[in-house]
Parts: C-alpha cells; sequence; structure tokens
C-alpha cells in the first residue's frame, strides 16, 4: 500500500511539477463554469506557449482579459477575425456559455494553448496561493522524497532481520 501511494505521489509530482517547468507551461486553475463539465471549476491547467500562427478552431486558449493586465480566461477558440488593420484575432467561447465572447483576442493577449488539465486539483495550488506555492512545492517534495527513502531503509532492513532468523 505504501508503495502504491508513493508511486501515485511521484506521478502527481511528475504532471503538476515537473513537466510544466520543463515545457515552460504555464499553469492555472478553473474559477467558474464557463467551461463546464468539461474543465468544471477547481481543475488545475497546463498551458503551453503557442506560436499564433498555430492556434486552429476548437483549441483551448489562455489570454488575458485586457492587455497588460494580469487576468485571464481560458476559452475555446470557435472562429478568427481581423482588425480594421488587417491583424488577426481569436474568437473565443466557453463551453458553458451561450455566446461568444464579446471581445476578439489579439495574438499579445495570448498566454498559450491547453497542453492537459487535471480535476480537482486546482483546489489545493488555491488553498496553497500564489505567492507561497513554490515554497510548498518544495516542502512537498522533500517530504516525499523523505517518506520514500524511509520505506526503503524499513524495507531493507525488515528483509535482513527475516533472513537472520530463517538462518
Amino acid at each position: 500500500m505504501s508503495f502504491v501511494l508513493l508511486m501515485v505521489a511521484v506521478f502527481a509530482a511528475l504532471v503538476l511539477i515537473l513537466v510544466p517547468k520543463v515545457t515552460g507551461s504555464q499553469t492555472y486553475v478553473v474559477l467558474t463554469n464557463s467551461m463546464a463539465p468539461k474543465y468544471s471549476p477547481g481543475t488545475y491547467l497546463v498551458v503551453k506557449p503557442t506560436a499564433f500562427s498555430e492556434l486552429k478552431a476548437g483549441d483551448v486558449v489562455t489570454f488575458q482579459l485586457e492587455s497588460g493586465k494580469p487576468a485571464v480566461e481560458s476559452h475555446r477558440i470557435v472562429g478568427f477575425g481581423t482588425t480594421q488593420t488587417g491583424e488577426k484575432t481569436l474568437i473565443t467561447k466557453g463551453d458553458n456559455n451561450d455566446i461568444n465572447d464579446p471581445n476578439s483576442v489579439r495574438e499579445l493577449q495570448v498566454k498559450g494553448k491547453l497542453f492537459y488539465a487535471v480535476p480537482y486539483v486546482g483546489y489545493v495550488a488555491n488553498a496553497l496561493g500564489n505567492s507561497d506555492r513554490g515554497l510548498w512545492v518544495t516542502v512537498g517534495a522533500a517530504g516525499l522524497i523523505g517518506y520514500g527513502a524511509l520505506l526503503i531503509f524499513r524495507s531493507i532492513r525488515s528483509r535482513r532481520r527475516e533472513a537472520r532468523t530463517a538462518e
């Protein structure tokens, strides 16, 4: 049982921490029902930077609501448009919304395309807070490594005792 828990913890660390770091992705948490039921509140999103020219209808993208401001939203691309100056834009819509988003999305607003999502993990990420999340991740990783080392040590010690008893 302990081995299974350790493997789950290692897998979680890979999926939630290591893969986003290695791929240069950013992580976000769904806060509203606009993308439900597939991406309901509490879903942990890993968003990978993607060239604007590679985006296509059906992709889920994360974008700034207003250029230069930190607030973001993740919605599906339902079409493309152009500005009066010829700049290509995205038309987006939440899966659970009846109408398209009121403002088109310009290239400089796009943070990236959804790489993968993990349900419910966002609740834990939000509970840890944005500013201290790195500290908690480090503490958690050290705890998991320590726990794994303890399990290995106990297993080796138990086998040695059994071998002595058998002799």
